[in-house]
C-alpha cells in the first residue's frame, strides 16, 4: 500500500507510515467544503468586529419603560437646545465661561492642580484643565463599561466636550491677560505662573501660537458635543422602538 499522505509504498499491515508517522486510521481526505466553512466563518468574524462595536456603543434594554425614555428625551431636547448656544458662541464673548457648566467644571480644575503638583510646575499648572476633562471622562467611561448607561455616557460625553470648550478662553488668553480670574484678579496684575495658560505655553515656547491652539481646543470641544447629541439620538431612536407600551 501507499501512504495517503507522502505515497511511500510499505506493507499492507502497517498501522502507521514509516516514513511520515501517519497513523491510517486517523486519516481523513481534507474537505474542500469545511475549508469554505472555516473561511467564511472567518470572513463573519472580521466582518462583525464593527457590528460588535456598534453594538456595545449603542446597547439598549429589550424593554425600555416609558417614564425613563420620557425623562431621557427631556434631558436631550433641553441639552439640544442648550447646545446650539455653545455651538455658536465665540472665544471672544466666552458664553461657556459665564455658564453655569463653569461653576461646574471648577472644583475639577482646582483639584486637578493639587493632584498633577507633585509632576512639576508645568504639570501643576496644566493639571487644572486636565482635572476638568478628566472627571467627565471617567464619568463617560464608567457608564458605558460598569453600568452599560450608554445614554448616561452620552451625557458625559457631553459634559467633556462642554468642559474641553471652557478652556478655549482661558488659552486664547495666554498674552492679553485681560480674563477675570479666580479671586478677581486678572493674568496682567497677578505674578508669573498664576495665569495657568501663559506659564505653560511661555514654558513650551509656544506662546505665540496661544489664538491658534485656543481655536483648536474650542473646534475640538464643538466636535465632542456634536457627537454626544447625535449618539443620544440614535440611542433614543432605539429605545422609541422597544417602549414597554404596556405600562
Amino acid at each position: 500500500m501507499n501512504c495517503p499522505k507522502c505515497g511511500h509504498e510499505q506493507k499492507d499491515e502497517n498501522s502507521e507510515c514509516v516514513r511520515c508517522g501517519l497513523i491510517f486510521s486517523h486519516y481523513r481526505p481534507l474537505d474542500y467544503r469545511e475549508l469554505l466553512a472555516g473561511s467564511r466563518s472567518e470572513e463573519t468574524a472580521k466582518s462583525s468586529v464593527p457590528k460588535r462595536i456598534f453594538n456595545y456603543m449603542f446597547h439598549t434594554n429589550d424593554e425600555i419603560e416609558v417614564v425613563y425614555f420620557i425623562g431621557r428625551f427631556i434631558v436631550f431636547i433641553f441639552l439640544f437646545i442648550w447646545s446650539i448656544k455653545f455651538l455658536q458662541s465665540s472665544i471672544d464673548s466666552n458664553y461657556v465661561g459665564k455658564s453655569f457648566m463653569h461653576l461646574v467644571n471648577l472644583p475639577f480644575h482646582e483639584a486637578g492642580h493639587i493632584v498633577f503638583r507633585p509632576l512639576g510646575r508645568v504639570m501643576h499648572s496644566l493639571g487644572g484643565s486636565l482635572g476638568q476633562v478628566i472627571m467627565p471622562l471617567i464619568c463617560t467611561l464608567v457608564l458605558l463599561i460598569k453600568t452599560r448607561d450608554t445614554f448616561g455616557a452620552s451625557i458625559g460625553l457631553w459634559w467633556m466636550g462642554e468642559s474641553i470648550l471652557d478652556m478655549a478662553p482661558y488659552m486664547d488668553d495666554a498674552r492679553s491677560l485681560s480674563l477675570q480670574l479666580l479671586g478677581g484678579n486678572t493674568g496682567s496684575s497677578a505674578p508669573y505662573g498664576f495665569h495657568d495658560w501663559n506659564f505653560i505655553l511661555s514654558e513650551l515656547n509656544l506662546l505665540r501660537h496661544d489664538h491658534l491652539i485656543a481655536n483648536l481646543t474650542a473646534a475640538g470641544g464643538k466636535l465632542i458635543i456634536s457627537i454626544s447629541l447625535l449618539w443620544g439620538l440614535v440611542l433614543l431612536i432605539r429605545q422609541f422602538s422597544r417602549l414597554n407600551r404596556s405600562s
